[in-house]
């Protein structure tokens, strides 16, 4: 069993602040912790925008794909 600092359900929020908490949540990791994203379609153009703004800072890795629940281990490097 994975042990997470947080959890994000994203279909819990609306649509225009998805990405501010998961950013925000993102920030509270110290290096060496994870965090879990569970969404209800591919956060690819998340995982861009990581790559855009925390540049070799974060790790991403699916545990699950879908079709209906995408889960993704995003750890803090």
């Amino acid at each position: 069993m994975q042990n997470f600092k947080a959890t994000v359900v994203a279909p819990e929020y609306p649509p225009q602040i998805k990405h501010k908490v998961i950013f925000e949540t993102f920030d509270t990791l110290n290096p060496g912790e994870d965090m879990l994203l569970v969404n209800d379609h591919d956060p690819k153009p998340l995982y861009f925008q990581f790559q855009i703004e925390r540049p070799n800072k974060f790790t991403w890795e699916y545990l699950e794909q879908g079709p209906e629940t995408f889960r993704v281990k995003i750890g803090r490097v």
